[in-house]
């Protein structure tokens, strides 16, 4: 994944904790949630993140839209009766937190997949250290590293770094990183 415009990615992400980004959110949601009812469907989301705030390669990477959505709605405990598998608007700013790490949590795992092929192997893992070591990690034996985020089965996964990445904190060295007083731990 080449030239990603994090200038552009944060500007419409409205995270503040301030009432311009709070309206903002709200208006946003109200976009998003097409019939009205005031909870947002994966589907609405995804729909939601292409055509109104309109981040195509957002959009293209379903896994980080998909990680985000599901944390998000773990955030409070709904009293609603759907509130389990939707997102209500008190989730929202945590979708549109999450939602940016794990896109740059995606845009580092394609890094190191050199293949293309939505794993990387060991020998990938070992080329991309100095890499990851760059992001924030500390590694003295990649083969011990590598077999302890993939779990052994000899690939590791988007799912199985962005884990990974979630406990060590790692930071994409060249985007733009946004303040939103908010981690994934």
């Amino acid at each position: 994944m080449q030239n990603v415009n994090w200038s552009e990615i944060n500007s419409k992400l409205p995270v503040g904790k301030n009432k311009e980004d709070s309206e903002q959110r709200k208006k946003l949601f109200k976009s998003i949630d097409g019939n009205g009812n005031g909870y947002l469907s994966l589907a609405e989301t995804d729909k939601g993140v292409r055509d109104v705030l309109g981040l195509d390669n957002v959009f293209d990477c379903k896994s980080a839209i998909n990680k985000a959505f599901h944390a998000a709605k773990q955030k409070y405990a709904s009293k609603s009766k759907y509130g389990a598998d939707y997102l209500e608007l008190m989730e929202f700013r945590f979708f549109l937190v999450y939602l940016r790490q794990f896109f740059e949590y995606y845009v580092m795992f394609d890094k190191l997949d050199l293949t293309g092929d939505k794993k990387v192997g060991l020998e990938e893992f070992k080329q991309a250290i100095p890499t990851v070591e760059k992001w924030g990690a500390k590694i003295t034996d990649a083969e011990a590293t590598f077999n302890e985020i993939s779990q052994g089965d000899g690939g590791l996964t988007y799912t199985e770094f962005c884990d990974w990445a979630i406990k060590l904190n790692l930071d994409l060295e060249d985007d733009d990183d946004i303040d939103s007083s908010e981690q994934l731990k």
